[in-house]
């Protein structure tokens, strides 16, 4: 990974970044809810920039990141403070937050991970000020990796980085930490442990950042149930309109509708991102969603929503989309995948110029083959393209031939034989350890990673 940047003058890390220095960095996305985190070694340090090594590299649910768009200011040098101890407006600031950042790990074992960058959020408040000089926050179910209690627990230097995204200013802190396995959580419902954090120093940075961010509730509007239909014995599709006057954003295929719902049973709001299913420029958004069995909002939808009921939403968003004009394009999906790959399908049939096209999907049988007539009407009068299914498990009923084309999972052999043209860019949904593979087999023949784009989706927490 190479970043054209450095830290800038004041920033804790500066001076630091030297060749051979462990790294933990994360990546997110506020508007989408994506992250992703980067553990790694200064390969170069120079004043251009650095090159780090990835020695780790992993996606994380985005159950707890908080909604936020972005926009770029006028940068503003103004000098850092340090103190040991927090002062009134840096504990308001605490108080205030719905978001901070933890870093933690080690510099000596640098093959269990060295260093290790996290993020943790809640409602304002989640974050208790014990005194000016301790710390307590909760730790709620989510990913289950432990990266970052599993590195407290062998060494408890951490530093925290708390950021008022209205102002760029940042406040970085470091202490030692301390994990209290079976605590009282009166003042957090729901929590699994509480951390406690004995503070060492305080640097405050106003201004620290020209990035600012607002909350993307304020984009949010209402959208009403019109239609849903069954598509298989775990999946249901859902039609959405504007309830006012305006007409629905436009999309581009391979992007996602971020939705919010309403759990009756706990009075939350629960928020998730689900891939649209339709053609761009169709009067309605169209998700298709599986069932999962511990799956909250999906039991929500499958179970509770019915036409003339209603959804907040806000306009798509993401970058998964079709990058190339005139490419050859393959489209690759296993199980609820194929919801933002049949998007494309619509939106490749929809183009002037035909374009070879191959569509490649797996999943279980005919009992849990989501949407696959759709897909073989677009392709019936569509000779450039080529549909292939595949059954992992086929049924008694199920015929071969017609319902699928082959028994089995998509394996690299099958790739092999699509003989692809070295134009072709493939687009790839699934579950992650099919897209670890699917990427494998794609870069063995040869396909340029720069041609090889992926969404992956998972259970969020």
């Amino acid at each position: 990974l190479t970043i054209a940047a450095r830290p800038r003058d004041g920033d804790p890390l500066s001076g630091h970044l030297r060749s051979g220095t462990a790294v933990g960095m994360i990546g997110i996305q506020f508007a989408t809810r994506r992250r992703n985190r980067m553990n790694g070694i200064v390969a170069e340090a120079g004043a251009d920039g650095l090159t780090l090594h990835t020695t780790q590299a992993f996606g994380n649910c985005p159950q707890y990141i908080q909604e936020r768009v972005w926009r770029r200011a006028e940068a503003a040098a103004e000098p850092s403070r340090r103190d040991d101890r927090l002062d009134e407006g840096q504990a308001a600031l605490i108080a205030a937050a719905d978001t901070f950042f933890i870093g933690s790990g080690t510099e000596t074992d640098i093959e269990a991970g060295g260093m290790d960058a996290s993020h943790r959020a809640g409602a304002p408040g989640f974050v208790e000020i014990v005194d000016d000089r301790t710390l307590r926050f909760p730790d709620y179910a989510g990913n289950n990796y432990f990266n970052t209690i599993g590195n407290l627990l062998r060494d408890p230097r951490c530093g925290l980085l708390f950021a008022d995204f209205a102002s760029g200013r940042l406040l970085h802190l470091t202490g030692r930490a301390q994990v209290e396995w079976a605590p009282d959580t009166t003042r957090f419902p729901g929590a699994r442990r509480l951390i406690t954090v004995a503070i060492d120093e305080v640097i405050d940075r106003p201004a620290a950042t020209a990035l600012r961010w607002r909350p993307a509730e304020d984009d949010r509007r209402e959208l009403e149930l019109v239609r849903r239909v069954r598509e298989s014995d775990d999946t249901v599709s859902f039609y959405f309109v504007a309830t006012d006057d305006r007409p629905l954003a436009r999309f581009e295929a391979g992007q996602h509708l971020p939705i919010e719902i309403e759990d009756a049973a706990t009075g939350e709001t629960l928020k998730r991102t689900y891939s649209l299913s339709n053609a761009p420029g169709d009067p309605h958004y169209r998700i298709s969603v599986k069932r999962a069995e511990n799956g909250r909002v999906s039991n929500l939808l499958h179970d509770g929503l019915h036409p003339s009921d209603r959804i907040a939403a806000r306009d798509p968003a993401g970058d998964f989309m079709i990058s190339c004009d005139r490419c050859s394009v393959v489209l690759v999906s296993a199980g609820i995948g194929i919801t933002p790959m049949l998007s494309m399908f619509h939106a490749l049939a929809a183009e002037p110029a035909r374009r070879r096209v191959w569509f490649l999907h797996g999943t279980q049988n005919r009992d849990t083959h989501a949407l696959g007539k759709e897909v073989t009407e677009i392709a019936a009068s569509w000779p450039e393209t080529k549909v292939l299914t595949f059954y992992s498990d086929p049924g008694a009923r199920d015929r071969e031939g017609t319902d699928y084309t082959a028994k089995g999972r998509i394996t690299p052999d099958d790739l092999a034989r699509l003989y692809l043209p070295s134009d072709a860019h493939v687009f790839m949904c699934g579950p992650p350890a099919f897209m670890r593979s699917m990427m494998e087999a794609f870069t063995t023949l040869g396909l340029p990673a720069t041609q090889i784009h992926f969404e992956d989706f998972g259970p969020a927490g």
